[in-house]
């Protein structure tokens, strides 16, 4: 497991500790993507992926491009959510290791992340080595304005969703960056993933 002394050197290899304007600082923040390699590629040496409802029979339908924003290198989500045949989501998801093995950020006090949007609520979702049913997460909601904005998300403001297990951030294995839960048209770009402490 990575602890956070040997974060920086496995979580965003190559980039080490950079603030969103890519200034360095005092031990306070641990890349996981900071999108200077070709996406989907991320600096932790994972590929991005993109999920939408259809793997459990709903209807919502999106896309997840490459691309600048504002001069900004950024994965993008874009789509329509859709409520019909239970479904709701689409999803942006990254691998916390470039192994898939877990990551322990017990060290750090959330994830911060560098968004720009239309303005809707989004999510970011988390998973670690305590949940064994892909429907199960823990989730916290963040607005996604026009502009590039920073979205500092703790730890202790994630809930358990269809889990009775509390997060456990020692062993965090996946994120998303999820629109979900309502009938919406989504546009969000992801300019940069980090812990913070």
């Amino acid at each position: 497991m990575i602890t956070r002394r040997t974060a920086l050197g496995l979580v965003g290899a190559g980039a080490a500790i950079a603030n969103p304007t890519g200034a360095a600082m005092a031990e306070t923040q641990a890349v996981i993507d900071d999108f200077s390699r070709p996406g989907p590629l991320a600096s932790n040496g994972a590929t991005w992926r993109y999920a939408a409802d259809g793997v459990m029979g709903g209807v919502s339908r999106g896309a997840m491009t490459c691309e600048a924003i504002e001069g900004r290198p950024a994965l993008r989500l874009t789509g329509q959510v859709s409520l019909d045949n239970n479904g709701g989501f689409i999803q942006l998801s990254l691998d916390l290791s470039d192994t898939g093995a877990a990551v322990d950020a017990s060290g750090f006090a959330g994830i911060a992340v560098d968004a720009n949007g239309n303005g809707e609520r989004y999510n970011v979702h988390l998973r670690t080595d305590d949940l064994r049913q892909p429907w199960q997460s823990y989730r916290q909601g963040f607005h996604a304005g026009s502009g590039w904005r920073t979205c500092r998300l703790p730890f202790a403001g994630f809930e358990g969703h269809r889990t009775p297990a509390p997060l456990n951030v020692a062993r965090l294995r996946r994120i998303g960056i999820v629109a979900i839960g309502r009938e919406f048209g989504a546009d969000i770009a992801v300019g940069g993933v980090r812990f913070f402490s």
